[in-house]
């Protein structure tokens, strides 16, 4: 048996299957079904989680797997933004390398920045080598405290792998949509390597870094954050 074939077929249907996850929450989204779509993406999240040959869940955390801690839908915490250039004289990096250990060093370039009333800033950064996409991390205030989030942050977009919100564009669309992103920090998830640490993950940088806490999406802990519950997870 070719074992680098199997893992390299697993694999790639995870991808297709976590792309058709998103694929339904955008429809559901449209739908005006938001709450719904973050149930369905919960609850096929955990079915991946659970029974996939390609789950980042270690041997030992398979059995009595119950569902990845994942806080109930809160609508406040979506957001449409424009990526704005970032100013002339703004010092925040406009590159970054991550060395993946086997797929060797991954190149990031910033496309802008996100504004997000209440929250602060995001970096949008684009995946400059094969396959391109968007990627968006954010590590939030409750990083890495009890029952909080993940001490590296968390993903919001990932394109290449399938995470995005955005709508589809229609054809003949003014392409200046095509410069809004839609935020939605209650499908923040953790990266593979929270899970298991021979994943490697780029984490968030500095300018993916906020000083609020986020109570939404997943948590790293044994019970979700409940909404409202970030000023004593922070006492």
């Amino acid at each position: 048996m070719n074992a680098r074939a199997v893992t390299a077929l697993e694999t790639a249907d995870w991808r297709m299957r976590v792309f058709g996850i998103y694929e339904e929450v955008r429809r559901l989204t449209a739908a005006g079904q938001a709450s719904d779509a973050h149930a369905f993406w919960r609850d096929e999240r955990d079915g991946l989680f659970a029974a996939h040959p390609a789950t980042p869940l270690l041997p030992e955390d398979r059995e009595g797997f119950s569902g990845l801690p994942v806080a109930p839908y809160d609508p406040a915490w979506r957001f449409e933004v424009t990526i704005d250039e970032p100013d002339a004289d703004d010092p925040r990096p406009r590159s970054f390398e991550f060395a993946t250990g086997t797929d060797g060093v991954v190149p990031f370039e910033l496309l802008g920045v996100a504004r997000i009333d209440g929250v602060g800033e995001l970096d949008v950064w684009r995946l400059a080598s094969y396959g391109g996409g968007l990627f968006v991390p954010v590590k939030d205030a409750l990083a890495g405290r009890p029952g909080g989030t993940y001490g590296g942050g968390r993903y919001l977009i990932d394109t290449i792998k399938g995470s995005s919100l955005n709508p589809a564009l229609a054809p003949g669309a003014d392409q200046a949509d095509g410069a809004r992103l839609v935020l939605d920090f209650n499908f923040a998830y953790n990266p593979s390597c929270a899970y298991d640490p021979a994943w490697a993950c780029p984490l968030a940088q500095p300018g993916n870094r906020v000083a609020v806490p986020i109570p939404v999406g997943e948590s790293y802990g044994d019970a979700p954050l409940e909404p409202g519950s970030a000023a004593d997870a922070l006492d």
